[in-house]
């Protein structure tokens, strides 16, 4: 690896970019972001990077997308998945399900749900994500209201989360201290850059297997692409026909499937795949934090009303792809029967009660250390 202190400057960076384009190279725009998360970047310089960046396409081309998100992940806090009693094998296959966001149509909370309904079914859920930017309330917001203490959790304690409750939450912002030196920038720019696409791949668990939802049709193949670059294999990126960033219920999907081997298989599913109704993609509009937790409750209580009917089985659609994927299911149509079942058993409300009161419990922790 090239000696960190000898990779130049962002504003050496930014100037080729600008004046040499045909010669910008994915290494090029790492050692940018590098330049960036050392923190020796101007407001200026970063801004106008983002800017060069998003005009020059780089969000359309996989080489540079896997760069910059290998960057990120060299950079970020990264957690061992071990503990005294457990080794990184005995944890099995660690998954998450994300997706971009940015698609414009305001759904529930389905990947959140699906990642409580998947790790109670049994698999390993390392969540990766961060308060809402461009949907009305994001998974760490959800997650907060209904008593999880998401900033407290730290790499050190993602293992014996993951051991304890086969779920945990990863803070993007606890696990990216760098990423702080470009927020500010990305806000008042006002306009997607290629940094919007990098959430999805930069889960510092580096996770075996994923469900990976993007904004637009066009974007599909760039992030399998990207994916395979960074080594990624039994991954899958989807997107509803809707341009949605999830596995739709109102008709067909896209599926941009990486296999064991590398190979990139694109293929279209659909609800019936599931054993699931269609239903219209207004049916499983999100609303206010207030409103999508007292949603989520009614699905973990089992108390649905008629105008959940659509959000269920959109979970059970999503939850049964991962499930799929995460070779807990043989079929689509057994991993929406599996999400069904652990969603009715009960098992989801119980994991995600478990799972509030451990962050609560490590949040009283340090609080007892400090006032000693």
């Amino acid at each position: 690896m090239e000696d960190i202190d000898r990779r130049q400057h962002l504003r050496d960076i930014l100037k080729h970019l600008i004046l040499e384009p045909s010669g910008f190279t994915p290494e090029h725009a790492a050692n940018g972001l590098h330049s960036i998360m050392r923190g020796e970047a101007s407001d200026a310089q970063m801004g106008g990077f983002l800017t060069a960046l998003r005009l020059r396409g780089v969000d359309k081309q996989p080489q540079m997308i896997a760069a910059l998100a290998e960057e990120m992940l060299r950079n970020a806090l990264t957690p061992a998945l071990e503990t005294d009693t457990k080794c990184r094998q005995q944890f099995g296959v660690v998954a998450d399900i994300v997706g971009t966001g940015g698609d414009g149509w305001n759904t529930f909370n389905i990947s959140t749900t699906s990642s409580l309904v998947a790790a109670a079914a049994g698999l390993q859920m390392a969540k990766h994500g961060s308060r809402a930017s461009s949907s009305n309330c994001g998974s760490a917001d959800l997650l907060e209201s209904l008593g999880c203490d998401l900033g407290i959790i730290t790499p050190s304690d993602v293992a014996e989360l993951l051991s304890e409750h086969r779920f945990c939450f990863l803070f993007s912002s606890t696990f990216h201290p760098s990423m702080r030196y470009l927020a500010k920038t990305r806000r008042e720019l006002g306009f997607p850059t290629p940094f919007n696409v990098l959430g999805p791949l930069t889960n510092p668990v580096r996770p075996d297997r994923a469900v990976i939802g993007v904004h637009s049709k066009s974007l599909g193949p760039v992030m399998a692409e990207a994916l395979h670059l960074l080594g990624r294999r039994n991954y899958a990126v989807v997107c509803g026909d809707e341009n949605l960033d999830e596995i739709s219920i109102a008709g067909s999907t896209q599926v941009w499937h990486i296999d064991g081997n590398g190979h990139i298989d694109h293929y279209t599913i659909h609800p019936s795949d599931f054993g699931v109704p269609t239903h219209p993609l207004s049916a499983a509009a999100g609303s206010t934090l207030e409103e999508n937790q007292a949603t989520l409750r009614r699905l973990l209580n089992n108390t649905l009303e008629p105008s959940d009917v659509a959000i269920h089985d959109f979970v059970l659609v999503n939850t049964g792809f991962l499930l799929f994927v995460s070779g807990v299911a043989a079929t689509m149509k057994q991993g929406a029967e599996i999400a069904r079942s652990t969603l009715e058993s009960g098992k989801v409300k119980c994991l995600l009660e478990n799972f509030a009161k451990a962050t609560q419990a490590l949040r009283a922790q340090e609080n007892s250390t400090t006032a000693n």
